[in-house]
């Protein structure tokens, strides 16, 4: 019996020693924030192309053009990680399940779909209107992941804190074009 009590002694000591755990390099809900900007972004790249073809100054469609680069270079960051991950690249489609992100932010395709049949009259400012909506919904998905209960991973955590900035910033530009 002495003898099983040392085997066992030795047994558990062994078991804490030199055996550390890592933590976690991503938890749910940094999936979850990928998996949501992806299509959000996807949309707001969308949004961007149609202004191609329409009369804009200049430097609205330059920032548009600069918008769907860095969303298009945002989405393959965010599908390397998932896959390295060995997570979906999609979302979970039960509307509730986004609940920890404040839901999803996606326009709504009337908003879209109106912005495309507008006139060239109409289309700067909705526009205007339907871009900035699209970018403040990634402010928001972006903070979420970054405040309490939100993700862990880094490269995760700097993307939001990024997408904050820069969609802030591009919000403030759209405005003083409606000035």
């Amino acid at each position: 019996m002495r003898l099983l009590l040392v085997v066992v002694a030795l047994l558990l000591a062994g078991c804490g020693s030199g055996a550390t755990t890592a933590a976690p390099t991503y938890n749910a809900a940094d999936v979850m924030f990928l998996q949501m900007l992806i299509p959000q972004n996807q949309q707001g790249i969308d949004v961007v192309r149609l202004a191609k073809d329409r009369p804009l100054p200049a430097s609205l469609k330059e920032l548009a053009s600069a918008i769907e680069v860095t969303q298009q270079s945002e989405i393959d960051d965010m599908k390397r990680w998932l896959r390295d991950w060995g997570q979906p690249e999609t979302m979970d489609m039960d509307p509730h399940a986004h609940a920890g992100h404040g839901g999803m932010k996606m326009t709504a395709p009337d908003l879209v779909g109106a912005l495309k049949t507008a006139s060239d009259a109409d289309f700067t400012r909705k526009f205007l209107d339907v871009l900035s909506g699209q970018q403040q919904g990634a402010v928001e998905l972006a903070q979420a992941e970054n405040g309490t209960g939100g993700g862990v991973n880094t490269q995760a955590r700097d993307l939001a804190r990024r997408v904050i900035e820069s969609r802030s910033a591009e919000v403030g530009q759209l405005l003083n074009f409606k000035a």
